[in-house]
């Protein structure tokens, strides 16, 4: 009879928010992993529930570690989030570097936050009839960081840029995006077709009065149009109370910076 063998074991600690992703009774503490062979660090942490594009940096027994090391028994593992303030250069950075020019898909739950993107002028794709490796595949084509509350669309090897959103109320997605990926210099109020996603731009009443109602272009008005879809676009009373939710969406980000400070 071959002689059983216990199984390896490894020490895990998940920092931040981070702990957002794995069991409750393993969140804020050290705890044991059990594993056979010698597995990827990857895929332990991805097994405990946490996409590698949340990972920032992964620390073994005291010292840095890319994705592929493999674990051995008695291994410590720390695992850390982004860092927002905190400079790694001298340490093994996991993820590239974060897109200079920020350009998101999102998957088919999130259509009411890609409408709000839009508002903001952030470029966002989003259709909801693509499946996931059509996601994946668009990602990697335009460098688009992929958003999404499916943490297994985050773990395909291909995607290297991406976040689950933690909230479930669009008013609440909103605000945690632009946060987590520091977006208030990037909105542009009203820069994008809230249907299609391209570039509104300003045109004359003269060439989109045939397609208006007489009383609207009756009235003086700042005159935008769709460059994808053609939607018209003006200054009439939706635009002001979207004006009035931009001031306060930035007003609670700007407020909730603040606090947490």
């Amino acid at each position: 009879m071959p002689e059983n063998k216990a199984p390896h074991w490894a020490q895990f600690r998940f920092y931040a928010e981070l702990n957002d992703l794995i069991a409750p009774i393993r969140r804020d503490r050290t705890f044991r992993y059990t594993f056979s062979g010698e597995p990827a660090v990857k895929d332990a942490i991805e097994a405990l529930g946490v996409p590698h594009t949340e990972v920032e940096l992964i620390l073994v027994n005291g010292g840095p570690v890319n994705f592929q090391y493999q674990l051995r028994s008695g291994d410590r593992v720390s695992v850390y989030p982004m860092f927002e303030s905190l400079d790694i250069r001298p340490l093994l950075r996991l993820r590239p570097r974060p897109l200079r020019q920020p350009r998101f898909i999102l998957d088919v739950h999130l259509g009411k936050l890609t409408r709000l993107m839009r508002l903001l002028g952030l470029d966002s794709v989003y259709r909801n009839d693509y499946d996931d490796e059509t996601i994946v595949r668009i990602s990697g084509r335009e460098r688009r960081i992929i958003l999404t509350r499916d943490r297994g669309l985050l773990k395909h090897a291909a995607v290297t840029h991406g976040y689950c959103v933690r909230s479930t109320k669009p008013s609440d997605q909103i605000v945690e995006v632009i946060r987590r990926f520091d977006l208030l210099g990037q909105i542009e109020p009203f820069g994008r077709c809230i249907r299609c996603n391209e570039k509104i731009e300003a045109v004359t009443l003269r060439q989109i009065q045939d397609r208006l109602p007489e009383r609207i272009a009756a009235e003086p008005h700042d005159w935008r149009r769709c460059a994808g879809c053609g939607q018209i676009y003006w200054q009439g009373s939706h635009y002001h109370r979207m004006r009035e939710w931009v001031e306060r969406l930035v007003k609670r980000i700007h407020s909730e910076s603040a606090g947490a400070v």
